[in-house]
């Protein structure tokens, strides 16, 4: 019989991490805190006891994958949805036929793949069904469900976090794709340090080092059926790694808040790795500068004085500049503010008067503070009593200044941090001065 080639139309036409999906639990790989001995997960698949869920992870960690061994391993129908061209009459026809294939005794599951992008409606469309048990539902997600998903649909699914496939999982399925019949067969010759290089490119994506691996073999040197990968061969397929970013979602969030939350644990190290992802990422500079700007005040204030200033400066040279540029300005800045003194003291003040600003009655301003600029004015007592500071030799009064209802509310208390030592002191000198002269 004459062996195929490896480079045959049927192989070259359905990509590689296709032919190589994994059938069965024991061929999956990763995801072992939910497939592991004893886990969860695999409990509920191998005692034939799914329900409706969702799978949340990012790309390429073997969502699609595990609906399809689940669906082989309960020997039920198995359905996939497409955002693209799932109509509200397509959807509700075929949960009509998954009913009257329950009444009969056959179970379908229904996969619906992305289930971010169904809208309000779609989604809908399947609860009555999720409901009554007529389909068991499984979602496949990269966006947080709770977001996404309509709080209804989501209460009667159990959600499932899938994490990024380490690198040494990726190095297991590119060793089992070079091996694996369905696969490159034992006809590829390829080093370990060319297997991790591309582990590491794929950045946990097993879809991606699948694809990674099929074009290095694809370029690679060819002897009749054998192939070989050298370094070379890969050079230029790795060379750019793709960031796992999303400028509108969840990561956005998640890493903004690893940069603020860096900086404000003096940590200009975590600082700049997080700043760098997102703008690797592609966000756009000024968002983060932005941001910034708010926490040179917020976490910072009065402990430097020149925190904000830099702030500023560093958005300015980012509106000057823009990317690539200016991603050195921001590096400077995010250090700076890691490294200045911390204080939150301007932050909880603003929160103090808002929440009395809130929750009190809109106090009238007293009458020494008000300007009187007609005679009527005048007549009703506007400006009168006002002290005017400049004629104190300290330049300070006794004069009441806060509404009469709020009279010794505290808003700013300063901490000893950095320069706002010296507020600290200037301000208990204030309020001695005024306790004396009260008194």
């Amino acid at each position: 019989m004459k062996q195929g080639s490896l480079f045959e139309n049927s192989q070259r036409n359905t990509p590689l991490a296709s032919r190589v999906r994994p059938q069965t639990l024991d061929q999956f790989v990763g995801q072992a805190h939910l497939l592991g001995p004893g886990k969860i997960l695999r409990e509920l698949i191998e005692n034939d006891q799914v329900s409706s869920m969702i799978f949340w992870g990012p790309p390429g960690v073997g969502k699609t994958t595990l609906a399809e061994i689940i669906a082989r391993q309960t020997q039920a129908t198995f359905l996939s949805f497409s955002a693209v061209d799932s109509s509200i009459s397509k959807i509700k026809k075929i949960m009509h036929q998954a009913e009257a294939d329950r009444e009969i005794g056959e179970q379908t599951i229904v996969f619906v793949d992305e289930i971010h992008r169904f809208n309000k409606a779609q989604q809908d469309a399947f609860l009555p069904y999720v409901e009554r048990g007529s389909i068991i539902l499984i979602g496949a997600t990269t966006e947080n469900p709770s977001f996404e998903v309509n709080s209804a649909l989501l209460s009667r699914c159990k959600v499932f976090v899938l994490k990024a496939l380490a690198t040494a999982d990726i190095d297991q399925l590119l060793r089992n794709a070079l091996t694996n019949p369905a696969g490159f067969s034992g006809r590829v010759t390829i080093g370990d340090a060319e297997l991790r290089a591309i582990a590491e490119f794929a950045n946990g994506d097993a879809r991606m080092a699948l694809n990674t691996l099929e074009m290095a073999v694809l370029n690679g040197d060819k002897q009749g059926d054998q192939v070989t990968v050298t370094q070379a061969d890969l050079k230029q397929l790795i060379t750019q790694k793709f960031v796992l970013y999303d400028k509108t979602g969840e990561e956005h969030y998640n890493i903004i808040s690893a940069l603020h939350k860096s900086m404000r644990n003096s940590d200009p190290d975590a600082a700049i790795y997080w700043l760098t992802r997102m703008l690797s990422g592609g966000e756009d500079p000024l968002y983060v500068a932005r941001r910034l700007v708010r926490f040179a005040s917020e976490d910072i204030g009065l402990a430097d004085t020149n925190a904000l200033n830099v702030a500023i400066n560093v958005f300015q040279a980012c509106q000057f500049l823009g990317m690539p540029e200016c991603n050195v300005h921001l590096v400077e800045a995010v250090t700076y503010l890691s490294l200045a003194p911390k204080s939150n003291a301007i932050y909880k003040a603003s929160q103090a008067a808002q929440k009395d600003v809130q929750q009190t009655r809109d106090e009238p301003v007293p009458l020494q503070l008000r300007n009187a600029p007609t005679k009527l004015m005048k007549d009703l007592g506007y400006g009168a009593d006002y002290q005017y500071a400049h004629e104190s030799a300290a330049k300070l009064t006794t004069m009441q200044t806060l509404p009469e209802a709020l009279r010794g509310h505290v808003y700013y208390e300063p901490t000893e941090q950095g320069r706002e030592g010296r507020f600290k002191a200037r301000l208990a000198e204030i309020k001695r001065w005024q306790q004396q002269h009260r008194d």
